[in-house]
């Protein structure tokens, strides 16, 4: 048997140890597992997939993956150039709207989804 008691506040401890250095290095912002940046410039696209680079040397470091199906890019605003960008060696699938904490997020940014 391994790991701690359910319900212990020693699990979220050890598992912010671990992550603590994820986002070192990073440019842009990288909150509750969403990488974000403005990408109104060619500079700005390629400083997030430089980001997203270094996360994944950060899992590549830590013996970590990331599940790269639940990896989604949500291109926001009007006259996004809509680039795409890999993680690893594979291509990060768009998507024109994601649930986040029960808010739906889209390209449109409107609440008419909204339940």
């Amino acid at each position: 048997m391994s790991g701690v008691p359910q319900g212990s506040v020693l699990g979220p401890m050890l598992f912010n140890i671990f992550v603590r250095d994820m986002d070192s290095g990073i440019e842009g912002t990288l909150k509750f597992a969403k990488l974000c940046g403005a990408v109104n410039t060619l500079e700005g696209q390629h400083a997030i997939q430089r980001d997203l680079d270094r996360l994944e040397s950060w899992a590549h470091a830590n013996l970590r993956k990331f599940n790269k199906a639940k990896c989604k890019v949500l291109h926001l605003g009007r006259g996004n150039p809509r680039p795409k960008y890999r993680l690893g060696g594979e291509w990060i699938e768009s998507s024109p709207e994601e649930k986040d904490m029960g808010v739906l997020a889209g390209e449109k940014i409107n609440t008419s989804g909204q339940s």
